[in-house]
C-alpha cells in the first residue's frame, strides 16, 4: 500500500459541464489514496467551478501561452498525470511533463459510428465512470456519491432577492445551451412553462436573457423571473438548490444541479443521453422525442438543424406529471460543505 505522499496532476479544460462530471475522480483520488495531493489544470474562464472544491489542493489556470503553462506544471514535480481530456494540448503537456499518465478514452470511433449511421456501439457507461477508470491502477473505486459542486458563502442567494411570487416554491428552468439544437425554441419554450404552471425561475448567461424576457413577456411576472444574465455561475447554482427541481437542456448547469441531487427533467434534442452525459447520480426525467430517426445528429450540437426541420425540438412531446408539485415537496436543504 502506498505510504508516500503521491502528488496527482489533473487535466480537464472545459466547458461548465464537463469539469462538474470530474468530481467524483477528484474526491475518490483525494479520499482513498494515502498522502495524495490532487492539483486541477483548467482554464480560467472556469476558475469558479472549482474555486471551492475541498478535494483540490492546488488549482492551476490555462492562459494565453502553453509554454508558460508547461513552465508553470514542471515545476510541481507530478508523479501522475490523469488526463480527463485527451485532447492535442494535454497530449503535449504529457509528452513535455514526461511523467506517468492516464487518459481518459473519448470513444471518438463509436460517437462517430453512432451519429454518423445510429449505430449503438457506445458501451452502456456514463462518462463519469469512463473517467474513474483513469485512477483504478491506483486502487480508486467509485464511492457511488455522486458529483460535487461547492457554493461560496459569498454567492449564495437569499429568498428576499427574488420577487414575492418565487420566495416560497418555485421551479428552475435553464434555457441556455452552447449549441442553439441542444435548445427549444422559444415558442416551445414558452409552452413548456404554460405546462410546468408554477413559479419558474429562468436561469442562463446574459446571451440567453433575451430568450427569457420574451417568455416574461408571454406569461407575466407571476409565473415567470427572468434571471437570465443577472446572476454569476455560484449565484445560479445556489437558485438550482433552493428550487423544488430543475428542467434543463442538455448544458452545464444539468450537471450542477445532479450534483446538489435536484430531480432533473432533461430536455434532449440533437444530443442523446446514449452519448453517456445524463444526470449523475440524481433522480431524472428524460423529455426527448425518441422515434426520430435522424438523432443523434451530432456529438454536441450544431447552430441549425442539419435537415431543416428540427423535429427533435419542434415536435418534442411534453407528457410529464408533475407530482412533486403536487405534494408540495420543498427545496433541497443539502450542505454546500464537504460533508455527504
Amino acid at each position: 500500500m502506498q505510504t508516500t505522499p503521491v502528488k496527482f496532476l489533473i487535466l480537464r479544460f472545459s466547458s461548465i459541464g464537463d469539469i462538474v462530471l470530474t468530481t467524483p475522480v477528484i474526491r475518490c483520488l483525494k479520499q482513498q489514496v494515502p498522502g495524495a495531493e490532487v492539483h486541477f489544470c483548467t482554464k480560467r474562464a472556469y476558475q469558479s467551478v472549482v474555486e471551492s472544491n475541498p478535494y483540490i489542493d492546488k488549482r492551476i489556470y490555462l492562459g494565453d501561452k502553453l509554454a508558460d503553462l508547461i513552465g508553470e506544471l514542471r515545476a510541481e514535480r507530478y508523479d501522475y498525470i490523469i488526463d480527463l481530456h485527451n485532447n492535442l494540448r494535454t497530449r503535449i503537456i504529457k509528452l513535455r511533463l514526461g511523467r506517468p499518465s492516464n487518459s481518459f478514452d473519448k470513444l471518438n470511433w463509436e460517437k462517430w459510428l453512432y451519429v454518423r449511421f445510429k449505430l449503438k456501439t457506445m458501451p452502456n457507461l456514463h462518462v463519469v465512470d469512463r473517467y474513474l477508470k483513469t485512477v483504478e491502477p491506483f486502487g480508486v473505486v467509485n464511492d457511488l456519491k455522486g458529483l460535487d459542486y461547492f457554493i461560496p458563502y459569498r454567492d449564495i442567494v437569499e429568498r428576499e432577492w427574488l420577487p414575492a411570487s418565487h420566495r416560497q416554491r418555485f421551479v428552475a428552468y435553464a434555457i441556455g445551451g452552447q449549441h442553439n439544437t441542444k435548445k427549444l425554441p422559444v415558442a416551445r419554450m414558452i409552452e413548456l412553462c404554460q405546462k410546468i404552471n408554477f413559479p419558474i425561475v429562468l436561469l442562463g448567461g446574459k446571451e440567453d436573457a433575451q430568450a427569457g424576457e420574451e417568455i416574461r413577456q408571454a406569461l407575466g411576472n407571476d409565473l415567470i423571473y427572468n434571471a437570465c444574465g443577472k446572476y454569476n455561475l455560484n449565484q445560479s447554482a445556489s437558485l438550482l438548490e433552493q428550487s423544488v427541481l430543475v428542467f434543463s437542456h442538455d448544458t452545464g448547469l444539468m450537471h450542477i444541479a445532479a450534483a446538489l441531487q435536484k430531480k432533473v427533467y432533461s430536455i434532449w434534442g440533437s444530443t442523446t443521453p446514449q452519448l453517456g452525459m445524463y444526470p449523475y447520480k440524481t433522480q431524472f426525467v428524460t423529455l426527448e422525442n425518441k422515434p426520430l430517426g435522424c438523432r443523434p445528429c451530432s456529438k454536441i450540437g450544431y447552430e441549425r438543424c442539419p435537415l431543416g426541420h428540427f423535429k427533435c425540438m419542434n415536435e418534442l412531446p411534453f407528457d410529464f406529471d408533475l407530482t412533486e408539485l403536487k405534494r408540495g415537496a420543498g427545496p433541497s436543504t443539502r450542505r454546500t460543505g464537504p460533508e455527504r
